[in-house]
């Protein structure tokens, strides 16, 4: 990936179109998690499921261990990585949660109150990370 200036937004994983190439196969597996047939399949053997879909081997951890942040630094769209979210019985707002380290309800709190504060927010370099 490129630079970009928008790479220095703490704790965000844009998705780009470079984002969107190097996740399509993880993304399309994420995809097909809408189907219950496909949940299933995948429910039964997690491993043999995977294997229909030549993602990074990376991406492939990331989905066993559902590692929901790494899964997007990989290329996954938050929408379509929900999708398997979802087949582990998690609603949006506690994957937001879990994604945050702050808790379903942690998180609600501060969405309810305005949302994270913008201030030290902005750049890695005010968390003192590259």
């Amino acid at each position: 990936m490129t630079d970009k200036p928008y790479e220095d937004i703490p704790g965000t994983f844009v998705f780009d179109a470079d984002r969107g190439r190097e996740g399509y196969h993880l993304n399309q597996f994420c995809i097909s998690m809408r189907l219950q047939k496909n949940r299933d399949a995948f429910n039964a053997d997690e491993e043999a499921y995977l294997d229909q879909y030549p993602m990074t081997p990376d991406q492939r951890e990331a989905v066993l261990k559902r590692d929901w942040n790494r899964m997007l630094e990989l290329g996954g769209n938050i929408y379509y990585t929900s999708k398997l979210a979802a087949n582990d019985g998690i609603n949006f707002q506690e994957l937001a949660g879990i994604m945050t380290g702050m808790g379903r309800e942690a998180y609600r709190d501060m969405m309810l109150h305005g949302g994270r504060p913008i201030e030290g927010n902005r750049y890695k370099k005010e968390w003192g990370e590259d």
